[in-house]
């Protein structure tokens, strides 16, 4: 075999080109380096445990920030008029890939480009809110999960009711700003007309209106309150549930809201659904096209109850229903 001889001039620049490689930002490294961008409509941290879902998800497929790929983050800390600039901002860095937290977030990411293929890790009915032509062949440029939720709305009010019996009249509280909202109101209350329960909608746009929120709820004279789904609302979630708790309402909500202090919990595992959105992401890179990945449905939802929340609200949780949960929060 033939020697390689390289001088010590050589073997000095090579490590002077591998120091800077590493210590460039990302946006001036090298075009061959995947970029994957991630538009988030909330705060950093209130989605921070969905971002390390994602990157875990990154890291099991290969792929090493600093190394082989870059991740740019955009986030909007709730002002959602601030999305279609971002959006726009990460369409000009010529990133391979969106990742949007959000409807409101795919939606304006959907507005910015018709090309940059986008993924949503938890999206609700895609068809009808129009991000998707079908679920088999989506043909646009977005992919990902989707948890229909009239089911789950359903169940929840179920175990609600099953919980406390006596409820009749229930708040939900929606922001309005959520494409989604619409069709989870109309969920929601196919749900409660079964169960012969009394709906209130309560509005919220911002953190800030959650005081009004609930000081309506009791105006309304509201025996127990349920949180519709939304980024708003899900990086708000502890002091939703204390709000709750300071009004002596049950809650319900999604798998994640019962572990923040909601009485009862149901839904995806939000971290495994963020995870499993590293799979879109890669095949992505490898060269498939959003519209010929099929997006995904959630078939595994969880039920989850907080002892601790029921304990304050002088709440005894049947067995019957404690004996069918996935988590108990003592």
């Amino acid at each position: 075999m033939a020697e390689v001889m390289i001088n010590r001039r050589e073997i000095a620049l090579m490590l002077g080109m591998s120091v800077l490689a590493t210590s460039l930002p990302s946006s001036a490294r090298s075009p061959e380096v995947p970029r994957v961008g991630l538009l988030i409509s909330e705060t950093v941290s209130g989605q921070a445990s969905r971002v390390d879902a994602l990157r875990l998800g990154l890291r099991d497929r290969g792929y090493v920030e600093g190394k082989n790929i870059a991740v740019e983050i955009r986030s909007a800390d709730g002002n959602y008029d601030l999305l279609p600039r971002l959006a726009a901002e990460l369409v000009s860095l010529k990133v391979d890939v969106i990742v949007a937290f959000g409807t409101k977030a795919v939606v304006e990411a959907m507005r910015a480009t018709t090309t940059i293929p986008i993924v949503e890790p938890i999206m609700g009915d895609p068809v009808a809110l129009g991000l998707s032509s079908n679920l088999a062949r989506p043909q646009g440029n977005v992919t990902g999960s989707s948890q229909f939720g009239p089911e789950a709305y359903a169940k929840r009010l179920e175990f609600l009711k099953e919980a406390v019996p006596s409820i009749v009249r229930v708040a939900v509280l929606v922001n309005p700003a959520n494409k989604a909202s619409a069709f989870q109101v109309d969920a929601i209350r196919a749900a409660s007309d079964a169960l012969k329960l009394e709906l209130q909608i309560f509005e919220a746009r911002t953190a800030k209106e959650f005081g009004n929120a609930f000081a309506a709820m009791a105006q309304g004279h509201v025996e127990a309150m349920m949180v519709s789904t939304d980024t708003l609302f899900r990086a708000n979630y502890p002091e939703i549930a204390e709000l709750a708790r300071r009004q002596k309402l049950p809650s319900t909500g999604t798998r994640e809201f019962a572990i923040a202090g909601g009485l009862i919990g149901y839904g995806v595992d939000d971290a495994k659904m963020y995870r499993r959105a590293a799979y879109f992401v890669d095949r992505i890179l490898k060269g498939s096209k959003p519209g010929d990945l099929p997006i995904e449905q959630a078939t595994r939802l969880e039920l989850v109850i907080n002892l601790k929340s029921a304990k304050a609200l002088g709440i005894a949780i049947p067995q019957s229903l404690l004996v069918r949960s996935d988590e108990i929060i003592q």
